[in-house]
Protein backbone atom coordinates (compact mmCIF):
# COMPACT_ATOMS: atom_id res chain seq x y z
CA UNK A 1 0.00 0.00 0.00
CA UNK A 2 1.28 3.45 -0.95
CA UNK A 3 -0.08 5.91 1.58
CA UNK A 4 1.74 9.25 1.25
CA UNK A 5 0.09 11.89 -0.91
CA UNK A 6 3.23 12.93 -2.82
CA UNK A 7 4.23 9.32 -3.47
CA UNK A 8 0.78 8.54 -4.90
CA UNK A 9 0.82 11.73 -6.98
CA UNK A 10 4.22 10.73 -8.39
CA UNK A 11 3.82 7.02 -9.06
CA UNK A 12 0.36 7.30 -10.62
CA UNK A 13 2.03 9.07 -13.53
CA UNK A 14 4.61 6.30 -13.99
CA UNK A 15 2.41 3.94 -15.95
CA UNK A 16 5.44 2.07 -17.29
CA UNK A 17 5.84 0.72 -13.74
CA UNK A 18 2.43 1.13 -12.08
CA UNK A 19 0.04 -0.29 -14.63
CA UNK A 20 -3.74 -0.13 -14.76
CA UNK A 21 -3.75 -2.95 -17.30
CA UNK A 22 -5.31 -5.92 -15.47
CA UNK A 23 -6.98 -8.17 -18.07
CA UNK A 24 -7.68 -10.92 -15.54
CA UNK A 25 -9.31 -8.60 -13.00
CA UNK A 26 -12.98 -8.87 -12.11
CA UNK A 27 -13.81 -5.48 -13.64
CA UNK A 28 -12.55 -6.49 -17.07
CA UNK A 29 -14.01 -9.99 -16.89
CA UNK A 30 -17.46 -8.77 -15.88
CA UNK A 31 -17.77 -5.34 -17.53
CA UNK A 32 -15.44 -5.52 -20.52
CA UNK A 33 -12.03 -3.97 -21.10
CA UNK A 34 -12.79 -0.30 -20.47
CA UNK A 35 -10.43 2.65 -20.74
CA UNK A 36 -9.76 2.68 -16.98
CA UNK A 37 -7.92 -0.63 -17.34
CA UNK A 38 -5.71 0.54 -20.21
CA UNK A 39 -2.50 2.55 -20.29
CA UNK A 40 -0.53 4.68 -22.72
CA UNK A 41 -1.77 5.32 -26.28
CA UNK A 42 -4.74 2.94 -25.96
CA UNK A 43 -6.02 4.77 -22.90
CA UNK A 44 -5.38 8.23 -24.30
CA UNK A 45 -7.09 7.45 -27.61
CA UNK A 46 -10.32 6.49 -25.86
CA UNK A 47 -10.05 9.37 -23.42
CA UNK A 48 -9.74 11.76 -26.36
CA UNK A 49 -12.80 10.20 -27.97
CA UNK A 50 -15.05 10.71 -24.95
CA UNK A 51 -13.72 14.18 -24.08
CA UNK A 52 -16.40 16.08 -26.06
CA UNK A 53 -19.04 14.51 -23.81
CA UNK A 54 -17.38 15.42 -20.50
CA UNK A 55 -15.34 18.54 -21.27
CA UNK A 56 -15.72 21.65 -19.08
CA UNK A 57 -17.32 23.43 -22.06
CA UNK A 58 -19.93 20.71 -22.61
CA UNK A 59 -20.68 20.51 -18.91
CA UNK A 60 -21.23 24.26 -18.76
CA UNK A 61 -23.17 24.68 -22.01
CA UNK A 62 -25.16 21.44 -22.16
CA UNK A 63 -25.30 19.34 -19.02
CA UNK A 64 -25.68 22.08 -16.41
CA UNK A 65 -29.09 23.09 -17.79
CA UNK A 66 -30.19 19.45 -17.73
CA UNK A 67 -28.90 19.07 -14.16
CA UNK A 68 -30.84 22.14 -13.04
CA UNK A 69 -34.08 20.96 -14.62
CA UNK A 70 -34.33 17.53 -13.06
CA UNK A 71 -32.85 18.61 -9.72
CA UNK A 72 -35.50 21.31 -9.36
CA UNK A 73 -38.22 18.81 -10.24
CA UNK A 74 -36.98 16.17 -7.78
CA UNK A 75 -36.63 18.60 -4.89
CA UNK A 76 -40.02 20.19 -5.51
CA UNK A 77 -41.58 16.74 -5.47
CA UNK A 78 -40.04 15.77 -2.12
CA UNK A 79 -40.51 19.18 -0.47
CA UNK A 80 -44.11 18.57 0.75
CA UNK A 81 -43.02 15.37 2.52
CA UNK A 82 -41.00 17.28 5.12
CA UNK A 83 -38.50 14.48 5.66
CA UNK A 84 -36.51 11.91 3.75
CA UNK A 85 -33.19 10.16 3.33
CA UNK A 86 -30.65 12.25 1.45
CA UNK A 87 -29.00 9.11 0.13
CA UNK A 88 -32.24 8.25 -1.67
CA UNK A 89 -32.73 11.79 -2.96
CA UNK A 90 -29.14 11.86 -4.22
CA UNK A 91 -29.58 8.42 -5.78
CA UNK A 92 -32.34 9.77 -8.03
CA UNK A 93 -30.45 12.95 -8.93
CA UNK A 94 -27.31 11.05 -9.88
CA UNK A 95 -29.28 8.45 -11.80
CA UNK A 96 -30.92 11.15 -13.89
CA UNK A 97 -27.55 12.80 -14.49
CA UNK A 98 -26.20 9.52 -15.86
CA UNK A 99 -29.27 8.95 -18.02
CA UNK A 100 -28.63 12.15 -19.96
CA UNK A 101 -24.82 12.06 -20.00
CA UNK A 102 -24.53 8.45 -21.14
CA UNK A 103 -27.28 8.89 -23.73
CA UNK A 104 -29.36 6.11 -22.16
CA UNK A 105 -32.51 8.16 -21.73
CA UNK A 106 -34.45 4.93 -22.25
CA UNK A 107 -33.30 3.75 -18.81
CA UNK A 108 -35.00 4.80 -15.60
CA UNK A 109 -32.92 6.26 -12.80
CA UNK A 110 -33.90 3.22 -10.75
CA UNK A 111 -32.37 0.90 -13.35
CA UNK A 112 -29.24 3.06 -13.53
CA UNK A 113 -28.94 2.77 -9.77
CA UNK A 114 -29.59 -0.99 -9.73
CA UNK A 115 -27.10 -1.79 -12.47
CA UNK A 116 -24.43 0.45 -10.97
CA UNK A 117 -24.62 -1.28 -7.61
CA UNK A 118 -24.74 -4.69 -9.23
CA UNK A 119 -21.53 -4.04 -11.14
CA UNK A 120 -19.72 -2.62 -8.11
CA UNK A 121 -20.74 -5.66 -6.07
CA UNK A 122 -19.52 -7.91 -8.85
CA UNK A 123 -16.15 -6.18 -9.09
CA UNK A 124 -15.64 -6.67 -5.33
CA UNK A 125 -16.75 -10.32 -5.41
CA UNK A 126 -13.35 -11.82 -4.60
CA UNK A 127 -15.03 -14.65 -2.68
CA UNK A 128 -16.64 -15.83 -5.91
CA UNK A 129 -20.24 -15.72 -4.70
CA UNK A 130 -22.28 -17.09 -7.62
CA UNK A 131 -25.40 -15.07 -6.76
CA UNK A 132 -23.45 -11.80 -6.79
CA UNK A 133 -21.86 -12.78 -10.10
CA UNK A 134 -25.27 -13.64 -11.57
CA UNK A 135 -26.74 -10.29 -10.48
CA UNK A 136 -23.78 -8.48 -12.01
CA UNK A 137 -24.22 -10.34 -15.29
CA UNK A 138 -27.93 -9.48 -15.30
CA UNK A 139 -27.05 -5.81 -14.78
CA UNK A 140 -24.48 -5.68 -17.59
CA UNK A 141 -26.95 -7.43 -19.92
CA UNK A 142 -29.56 -4.78 -19.11
CA UNK A 143 -27.13 -2.00 -20.00
CA UNK A 144 -26.21 -3.76 -23.25
CA UNK A 145 -29.89 -3.96 -24.24
CA UNK A 146 -30.46 -0.29 -23.53
CA UNK A 147 -27.33 0.67 -25.49
CA UNK A 148 -28.43 -1.39 -28.49
CA UNK A 149 -31.84 0.27 -28.40
CA UNK A 150 -30.46 3.82 -28.21
CA UNK A 151 -27.60 3.33 -30.68
CA UNK A 152 -29.87 3.54 -33.73
CA UNK A 153 -31.61 6.62 -32.35
CA UNK A 154 -28.32 8.44 -31.77
CA UNK A 155 -26.87 7.45 -35.14
CA UNK A 156 -29.77 9.33 -36.71
CA UNK A 157 -29.95 12.17 -34.17
CA UNK A 158 -26.49 12.56 -32.60
CA UNK A 159 -25.91 14.59 -29.46
CA UNK A 160 -23.09 15.17 -26.96
CA UNK A 161 -23.70 12.03 -24.87
CA UNK A 162 -21.06 9.38 -24.20
CA UNK A 163 -22.83 6.89 -26.43
CA UNK A 164 -23.22 9.35 -29.28
CA UNK A 165 -19.64 10.65 -29.38
CA UNK A 166 -18.23 7.13 -29.31
CA UNK A 167 -20.54 6.04 -32.12
CA UNK A 168 -19.51 9.08 -34.18
CA UNK A 169 -15.85 8.21 -33.66
CA UNK A 170 -16.38 4.72 -35.07
CA UNK A 171 -15.52 2.91 -31.85
CA UNK A 172 -16.54 -0.75 -31.69
CA UNK A 173 -19.74 -1.60 -29.84
CA UNK A 174 -17.75 -3.83 -27.51
CA UNK A 175 -15.59 -0.91 -26.46
CA UNK A 176 -18.51 1.53 -26.29
CA UNK A 177 -20.39 -0.80 -23.97
CA UNK A 178 -17.38 -1.30 -21.71
CA UNK A 179 -16.86 2.45 -21.32
CA UNK A 180 -20.52 3.20 -20.64
CA UNK A 181 -20.59 0.48 -17.99
CA UNK A 182 -17.55 2.12 -16.44
CA UNK A 183 -19.35 5.49 -16.40
CA UNK A 184 -22.44 3.98 -14.76
CA UNK A 185 -20.52 1.97 -12.17
CA UNK A 186 -18.51 4.99 -11.03
CA UNK A 187 -20.82 7.85 -11.92
CA UNK A 188 -23.70 6.81 -9.68
CA UNK A 189 -22.23 5.84 -6.34
CA UNK A 190 -19.51 8.43 -5.77
CA UNK A 191 -21.61 11.56 -6.54
CA UNK A 192 -24.45 10.08 -4.47
CA UNK A 193 -22.09 9.53 -1.55
CA UNK A 194 -20.65 13.03 -1.87
CA UNK A 195 -24.03 14.79 -1.97
CA UNK A 196 -25.30 13.02 1.14
CA UNK A 197 -21.91 13.26 2.80
CA UNK A 198 -21.37 16.99 2.30
CA UNK A 199 -24.81 17.78 3.71
CA UNK A 200 -24.08 15.56 6.73
CA UNK A 201 -20.69 17.24 7.20
CA UNK A 202 -22.15 20.76 6.98
CA UNK A 203 -25.05 19.99 9.32
CA UNK A 204 -22.70 18.50 11.91
CA UNK A 205 -20.32 21.45 11.51
CA UNK A 206 -22.71 24.44 11.73
CA UNK A 207 -19.82 26.90 11.82
CA UNK A 208 -18.73 25.65 8.39
CA UNK A 209 -22.28 25.79 7.02
CA UNK A 210 -22.57 29.36 8.27
CA UNK A 211 -19.44 30.32 6.32
CA UNK A 212 -20.97 28.97 3.10
CA UNK A 213 -24.44 30.42 3.61
CA UNK A 214 -22.97 33.84 4.41
CA UNK A 215 -20.82 33.80 1.28
CA UNK A 216 -17.55 33.77 3.21
CA UNK A 217 -16.86 30.38 1.63
CA UNK A 218 -18.25 28.75 -1.51
CA UNK A 219 -20.11 25.55 -2.21
CA UNK A 220 -17.10 24.55 -4.33
CA UNK A 221 -14.83 24.93 -1.31
CA UNK A 222 -17.15 22.69 0.67
CA UNK A 223 -17.07 20.15 -2.15
CA UNK A 224 -13.26 20.13 -2.46
CA UNK A 225 -12.75 19.94 1.30
CA UNK A 226 -15.26 17.15 1.82
CA UNK A 227 -13.83 14.99 -0.98
CA UNK A 228 -10.39 15.49 0.56
CA UNK A 229 -11.58 14.77 4.10
CA UNK A 230 -13.64 11.66 3.32
CA UNK A 231 -12.19 10.49 -0.04
CA UNK A 232 -15.25 8.80 -1.60
CA UNK A 233 -12.81 6.69 -3.64
CA UNK A 234 -10.37 5.60 -0.97
CA UNK A 235 -8.22 3.24 -3.01
CA UNK A 236 -7.30 2.33 -6.57
CA UNK A 237 -5.36 -0.81 -7.54
CA UNK A 238 -2.33 -1.07 -9.79
CA UNK A 239 -0.11 -3.92 -10.93
CA UNK A 240 3.65 -3.64 -11.23
CA UNK A 241 4.77 -3.93 -14.87
CA UNK A 242 8.48 -3.69 -13.92
CA UNK A 243 10.53 -3.70 -10.73
CA UNK A 244 10.60 -0.34 -8.95
CA UNK A 245 12.27 0.83 -5.75
CA UNK A 246 10.35 3.18 -3.46
CA UNK A 247 11.89 4.35 -0.18
CA UNK A 248 14.24 1.37 -0.10
CA UNK A 249 11.50 -1.17 -0.81
CA UNK A 250 11.59 -3.12 -4.07
CA UNK A 251 8.18 -3.50 -5.67
CA UNK A 252 8.49 -6.49 -7.96
CA UNK A 253 6.95 -7.21 -11.34
CA UNK A 254 3.37 -8.54 -10.99
CA UNK A 255 3.02 -7.28 -7.41
CA UNK A 256 -0.42 -5.84 -6.64
CA UNK A 257 -0.29 -2.25 -5.37
CA UNK A 258 -2.98 -0.19 -3.67
CA UNK A 259 -2.85 3.59 -4.05
CA UNK A 260 -4.45 4.74 -0.81
CA UNK A 261 -6.14 8.04 -1.71
CA UNK A 262 -7.93 8.20 1.65
CA UNK A 263 -4.61 8.19 3.45
CA UNK A 264 -2.91 10.59 1.03
CA UNK A 265 -5.72 13.11 1.43
CA UNK A 266 -5.01 13.26 5.18
CA UNK A 267 -1.24 13.51 4.84
CA UNK A 268 -0.01 15.98 7.45
CA UNK A 269 2.85 16.93 5.13
CA UNK A 270 0.34 18.49 2.71
CA UNK A 271 -2.62 19.69 4.77
CA UNK A 272 -2.62 21.97 7.82
CA UNK A 273 -5.52 20.28 9.58
CA UNK A 274 -5.81 16.92 7.82
CA UNK A 275 -8.31 15.28 10.17
CA UNK A 276 -10.67 18.25 10.36
CA UNK A 277 -13.46 19.32 8.01
CA UNK A 278 -12.57 22.97 7.36
CA UNK A 279 -13.94 24.62 4.22
CA UNK A 280 -11.36 27.41 4.50
CA UNK A 281 -8.49 24.94 4.39
CA UNK A 282 -6.32 24.81 1.26
CA UNK A 283 -7.41 21.55 -0.36
CA UNK A 284 -5.63 22.14 -3.67
CA UNK A 285 -3.26 19.23 -3.04
CA UNK A 286 -6.20 16.82 -2.82
CA UNK A 287 -5.99 13.68 -4.95
CA UNK A 288 -9.69 12.84 -4.61
CA UNK A 289 -9.96 12.56 -8.41
CA UNK A 290 -6.60 10.86 -8.85
CA UNK A 291 -3.59 12.20 -10.71
CA UNK A 292 -1.80 11.74 -14.00
CA UNK A 293 -3.32 10.15 -17.11
CA UNK A 294 -6.08 8.42 -15.13
CA UNK A 295 -7.40 11.62 -13.54
CA UNK A 296 -11.18 11.18 -13.34
CA UNK A 297 -12.77 12.14 -16.67
CA UNK A 298 -16.03 12.96 -14.90
CA UNK A 299 -14.49 15.48 -12.51
CA UNK A 300 -15.94 18.57 -14.19
CA UNK A 301 -19.43 17.09 -14.36
CA UNK A 302 -19.26 16.03 -10.73
CA UNK A 303 -18.15 19.46 -9.54
CA UNK A 304 -20.88 21.16 -11.56
CA UNK A 305 -23.69 18.81 -10.55
CA UNK A 306 -22.88 18.86 -6.84
CA UNK A 307 -21.40 22.27 -6.02
CA UNK A 308 -23.14 24.46 -8.61
CA UNK A 309 -26.54 22.79 -8.80
CA UNK A 310 -27.50 20.33 -6.07
CA UNK A 311 -26.05 21.80 -2.87
CA UNK A 312 -27.37 25.36 -3.19
CA UNK A 313 -30.77 24.06 -4.31
CA UNK A 314 -31.02 21.62 -1.41
CA UNK A 315 -30.61 24.39 1.13
CA UNK A 316 -32.80 26.83 -0.82
CA UNK A 317 -35.66 24.45 -1.61
CA UNK A 318 -35.79 22.52 1.69
CA UNK A 319 -35.99 25.26 4.37
CA UNK A 320 -34.31 24.67 7.73
CA UNK A 321 -32.75 21.43 6.50
CA UNK A 322 -31.52 19.42 9.47
CA UNK A 323 -30.54 15.90 10.47
CA UNK A 324 -33.30 13.58 11.68
CA UNK A 325 -31.40 10.63 13.13
CA UNK A 326 -28.05 8.93 12.87
CA UNK A 327 -26.00 9.07 9.71
CA UNK A 328 -24.18 5.82 8.99
CA UNK A 329 -20.88 5.99 7.07
CA UNK A 330 -19.60 2.82 5.45
CA UNK A 331 -16.96 1.44 3.13
CA UNK A 332 -13.32 2.26 2.52
CA UNK A 333 -12.52 1.61 -1.16
CA UNK A 334 -15.84 3.35 -1.83
CA UNK A 335 -16.80 5.42 1.20
CA UNK A 336 -19.93 7.36 2.02
CA UNK A 337 -23.18 7.49 3.98
CA UNK A 338 -25.47 4.50 3.70
CA UNK A 339 -28.26 6.58 5.21
CA UNK A 340 -28.63 10.30 5.98
CA UNK A 341 -32.11 10.97 7.42
CA UNK A 342 -33.12 14.63 7.26
CA UNK A 343 -36.16 16.80 7.88
CA UNK A 344 -37.12 20.30 6.79
CA UNK A 345 -39.93 22.82 7.14
CA UNK A 346 -42.33 21.60 4.46
CA UNK A 347 -44.94 24.30 5.03
CA UNK A 348 -42.61 27.26 5.30
CA UNK A 349 -43.23 30.05 2.78
CA UNK A 350 -40.28 32.00 1.45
Amino acid sequence: MITRRDDIFDVEKKIEYFSSYQPDGLMVQLMGHNMMRKDGPDHMAERKTIFPAVSPKTVKNVWKTEFEGFTDSILENVKPEGRGDLVNIARQICGDALRVMTGLRNMTWQEIDRTSQGMIDGCANYAGDKQIEARCNDCTASIDRHIDEMAEVLRNCPDTSLLSVQLAAGMSMEQIKANIKLAISGGQNEPRDVIAGIVWALLTHPDQLALVLSGEATWMQAFEEYTRWQSPIGMSPRQMARDYELHGVTLKTSDRIFLMFGSGNRDEANFDRPDFFDVTQDASASIAFGAGPHFCAGAWASRCLISEVVLPRLFDTLPNLRLDGSTVIGGWAFRGPTTTPVTWDAEAVY
